[in-house]
């Protein structure tokens, strides 16, 4: 192995480093917690090191969020392949997209809640991001029946956060979650009259 080998591979070992110990604090302590400070501390190496990876704590939370797509992605797509069919597949995707955010509070908050140098919703989005929204669409795609399908997602994705950012917020009932989720599966399943492009 070569020296400009071996220094990637520590450089790539020292930014995975940074990233795991900054994800390990925020879920035992909250992100506020996270400061390059702290982080220098925790890994023995000093702030310049890490402004050296990072440009920021931004740029650490959204090396955290990428990490929360790449589970994402896997946990959604386990849970549509497992599916019998198109609304199976709904109703085990909604399920686990909702257990992967109340499994990991500080990592969902990464990916969707804190600031991020990340690109969202456009041909220069992370793949990472584009494999979350892609198991996504590969649920409502099937459903859409006439309407477009990445806005019929878009539509469905928003509602299932927004049920999921109420209830980790306490500003819904958390023992009628599976309620709340049926329902929600319920009206993507029904193609409304009228609404054929």
């Amino acid at each position: 192995m070569s020296i400009q080998q071996r220094r990637e591979r520590e450089r790539a070992h020292r930014h995975q480093l940074i990233v795991k110990v900054a994800r390990e604090l925020a879920e035992s302590e909250g992100w506020d917690a996270v400061t390059t400070r702290r982080l220098a501390e925790r890994i023995e190496y000093s702030q310049p090191v890490l402004y050296s990876h990072f440009a920021g704590k931004d740029a650490i939370v959204g090396a955290v969020a990428l990490e929360g797509f790449e589970e994402l992605a896997g946990a959604l797509h386990r849970a549509r392949s497992a599916a019998a069919g198109p609304a199976e597949a709904l109703e085990a995707v909604a399920g686990a997209y909702a257990d992967f955010a109340q499994a990991n509070p500080a990592l969902y908050d990464a990916m969707f809640t804190l600031a991020s140098d990340l690109r969202f919703g456009g041909p220069d989005a992370p793949d990472a991001l584009k494999a979350a929204f892609g198991e996504l669409l590969g649920v409502f795609a099937p459903l859409a029946d006439g309407r477009d399908a990445e806005t019929l997602t878009e539509v469905g994705w928003s509602a299932l956060h927004g049920l999921v950012t109420l209830t980790r917020g306490g500003r819904l009932r958390e023992d009628h979650r599976d309620q709340r989720l049926a329902l929600l599966v319920g009206q993507l399943l029904a193609a409304p009259e009228g609404v054929r492009q």
